[in-house]
């Protein structure tokens, strides 16, 4: 399994998706550190009443610098993990390697886990670097708000999104072509994004109240429980910035709308995108283990 590990590591490595999102990556991050060089400024800019009223300020402006770079942030860790995987297995049994590699005392599960390792892996480890490079322009600019433990869990909550997407793509290749495969991982992603959207409009413009729009909040739930994603990265959000402790003292929905924290999803709703990554997981070993190469 280790040797299945190594050689994923060193096909994405000559993958030009690897390579095209490490460019996009520091173009993304050059334009992040003006942006947020010129929202930190308006600090200076400003005049207080009072050290709390400057506190808040600050809180403000950091919540929106990295709610920005997360927002876009979690574009890029959403598509590297689909592009990277979801031709893992269609792609090369239409090449002949898997026929190759199955005549080899290796079972189908070793080289299906050491492929998801891999895969796993290598995103985790740039949502690593990704995550840290958006900490670090936002506290450069207007510090970070939270503590250890509230960074921990949004971190955590912030590479989930990794595992979860490499399982269904992984699952979506044991059945599609490789071209089928990344327009319906593509097109999952963008329903889950909608969803998750209807939701933060709906609650920051208070329409859930209204009858007429209810059944679209209930398509909107139905998308985010096919694709939990978004939904994930609303509560890193909702963790990084504390939202359950500091309701009420400071209103994130006056400073950028799109960002409302009006519907942050339950613990509940973290053991169910659990559930599913498994789930996805442990079909994905099924279907392989039946699929004729």
């Amino acid at each position: 399994m280790i040797t299945i590990i190594g050689s994923t590591w060193k096909e994405l490595l000559r993958k030009r998706v690897m390579l095209l999102t490490l460019l996009m990556t520091v173009i993304f991050l050059f334009a992040f550190w003006f942006v947020a060089k010129t929202i930190g400024a308006s600090l200076h800019e400003s005049h207080f009443a009072s050290d709390m009223q400057h506190l808040i300020a600050v809180y403000e402006r950091s919540a929106m610098i990295l709610s920005l770079g997360f927002f876009f942030g979690s574009f890029v860790i959403a598509f590297l993990s689909i592009f990277s995987s979801f031709s893992v297995i269609a792609g090369e049994a239409e090449q002949g390697v898997l026929q190759a590699l199955m005549t080899r005392p290796l079972s189908r599960l070793s080289w299906y886990m050491g492929r998801w390792i891999g895969f796993v892996s290598w995103g985790i480890g740039y949502a690593a670097l990704l995550f840290t490079s958006i900490l670090l322009v936002s506290w450069i600019h207007a510090g970070i708000p939270g503590d250890i433990v509230s960074l921990t869990r949004s971190f955590a909550l912030f590479i989930f999104v990794v595992p979860l997407l490499v399982s269904l793509s992984m699952l979506g290749s044991c059945h599609f072509s490789s071209t089928g495969n990344g327009v319906l991982m593509t097109m999952l992603y963008g329903a889950g994004w909608l969803g998750g959207m209807i939701e933060k409009v709906a609650g920051s413009i208070q329409i859930d109240q209204n009858i007429a729009i209810k059944p679209l909040l209930t398509i909107a739930g139905i998308m985010s429980l096919v694709m939990p994603a978004d939904s994930l990265q609303s509560r890193m959000q909702a963790e990084l910035f504390a939202i359950t402790e500091l309701q009420g003292l400071v209103k994130l929905r006056s400073v950028f709308d799109i960002f409302s924290f009006d519907r942050v999803p339950s613990n509940a709703f973290l053991m169910y995108s659990a559930g599913y990554m498994l789930i996805m997981l442990l079909l994905g070993l099924w279907s392989f283990r039946r699929k004729d190469l």
